[in-house]
């Protein structure tokens, strides 16, 4: 299974722990925290603290496998030298991150499936271009910086109080992020995916 960065940051706690109470020497916490942070399963996490008690345990830790819900699940979307699209039905998670580098990326929300009220999109666009389209009665705010480039978000205010917030982040360096509704196209009931268009 896929470690997540909960994961890696409880593991770095009991190296900090066994530090601390002379368990591990400076060196061998040094090496096994940058192994943690490389670590990409659970099972390259487990041998780095099975020698360690947690919290004053005698028994060996066993990290749980953790699922990630939808408000810490988090997607890639990256373009180099070409596209990236991600649109039509799918759900949303807490956080996604578009990167565009002498490329583009689209994302499509008008269709998608919105399982939490707020989500956030991390666009960063250097000589390329990052487009986020959303449906028109949901809450879209922006803050992020344009060099040389462009960060166009046309913040908007749902009228109702209870309509999921879109909320996009980043920078553009030589290239352009934006992001605005998309007029006819509206979420009806958000958590369930019922859609119209």
């Amino acid at each position: 299974m896929r470690a997540s960065d909960v994961d890696r940051d409880r593991i770095a706690e009991i190296l900090r722990d066994a530090l601390a109470e002379g368990r591990l020497t400076h060196e061998e916490h040094s090496e096994r925290i940058d192994a943690a942070y490389a670590a990409k399963t659970i099972g390259e996490l487990e041998p780095l603290v099975r020698d360690l008690p947690v919290r004053g345990a005698t028994a060996a830790p066993r990290p749980a496998p953790v699922e990630e819900s939808p408000s810490t699940a988090s997607e890639n979307l990256i373009a180099v030298f070409g596209g990236s699209t991600r649109k039509g039905r799918w759900r949303v998670g807490g956080r996604t991150n578009a990167f565009a580098c002498f490329g583009g990326v689209e994302i499509d929300l008008t269709e998608a499936v919105f399982e939490q009220r707020e989500i956030t999109i991390n666009a960063v666009a250097i000589f390329g271009g990052v487009e986020i389209k959303v449906p028109e009665n949901v809450t879209l705010r922006g803050n992020g910086a344009g060099v040389f480039g462009g960060f166009d978000v046309k913040t908007h205010e749902a009228p109702d109080p209870d309509a999921p917030v879109v909320i996009i982040t980043g920078l553009a360096l030589f290239g352009g992020v934006e992001a605005k509704p998309r007029r006819g196209k509206r979420l009806k009931a958000w958590g369930r995916g019922s859609l119209e268009g």
